[in-house]
C-alpha cells in the first residue's frame, strides 16, 4: 500500500512574517539612553517595554534597549509607567 505523503498545514491568514530587527537595519551595535526617538519605537503607548517577541531583537540587544530606557526615565528622559485606578 502506498503511503500517504504528509499533511501540510494550509497558511494562515493571522499569521505574520518575523518582525525586522531595527537595530540591525540602522547599523546600531550599542544602544544610548540619550537616543530618545529610538527608544520610544520600542515603548507602547501606555509607557511600557515592548517584549522580544513584538521587536524582533536578539536578546542581548533586547537587554540593552530596557537598560536604556530604564537611564531614560531616570533621567526624566521617557516617563514612568503609571496605574490608574
Amino acid at each position: 500500500m502506498a503511503r500517504k505523503p504528509p499533511r501540510r498545514r494550509p497558511e494562515e491568514p493571522g499569521r505574520t512574517k518575523p518582525k525586522k530587527n531595527v537595530l540591525n537595519a540602522q547599523g546600531i551595535t550599542e544602544v544610548d539612553y540619550k537616543d530618545v526617538a529610538l527608544l520610544r519605537t520600542f515603548l507602547s503607548d501606555r509607557g511600557k517595554i515592548r517584549s522580544r517577541r513584538v521587536t524582533g531583537l536578539t536578546p542581548q540587544q533586547q537587554r540593552q534597549v530596557a537598560t536604556a530606557i530604564r537611564n531614560a526615565r531616570e533621567m526624566a528622559l521617557l516617563p514612568f509607567v503609571t496605574t490608574r485606578r
